[in-house]
């Protein structure tokens, strides 16, 4: 056999079929700061974004509450506390 099959190789999503999630509190400073980052980035790749409130969100507190904000990229932790432009932008292009 001379390689595997293309439809077996796993090709990086393009932007548009990723999906980032911040999970974020109210009244947060670096959940704003995070939330910033993140409606850039998504909004020149043309990424969905979304985020959850952990204070409504008994799973999401119990795992996430010391790390606030998380970031995470097609449901997988990306970054917590601070989220940096450059980095967030390469992981959702590379």
């Amino acid at each position: 056999m001379a390689g595997m099959s293309p439809l077996f190789r796993r090709k990086p999503s393009a932007p548009q079929d990723r999906l980032v999630t911040l999970i974020r509190k109210p009244g947060c400073h670096l959940c704003d700061d995070a939330q910033l980052v993140v409606e850039k980035v998504c909004g020149e790749l043309g990424v969905t974004w979304e985020q959850k409130d952990i204070s409504t969100d008994q799973a999401l507190h119990d795992q996430y509450w010391e790390q606030i904000p998380v970031v995470l990229v097609d449901g997988e932790q990306h970054t917590f506390w601070r989220v940096n432009e450059d980095r967030l932008r390469r992981a959702l292009t590379e």
